[in-house]
């Protein structure tokens, strides 16, 4: 991984933010394919989202 990965990672850790967003997050910043439908939530895909645009904007509204 590199250090974007990281960084992102460790803040989203500190901050508490909600597990499935940081998941969704990883995935989207690596390019994984998307979760099955049945494991989908509004915090994944609200996290592969900023994953896929490599933002880190919205995480304090996903702060657990």
């Amino acid at each position: 991984m590199d250090q974007t990965y990281r960084d992102a990672t460790t803040r989203m850790e500190e901050l508490d933010v909600q597990e499935e967003y940081i998941i969704g997050w990883q995935g989207g910043y690596l390019g994984h394919p998307e979760r099955e439908v049945q494991l989908l939530n509004e915090a994944y895909e609200a996290g592969r989202a900023a994953g896929q645009k490599n933002s880190l904007d919205d995480i304090e509204d996903w702060i657990a």
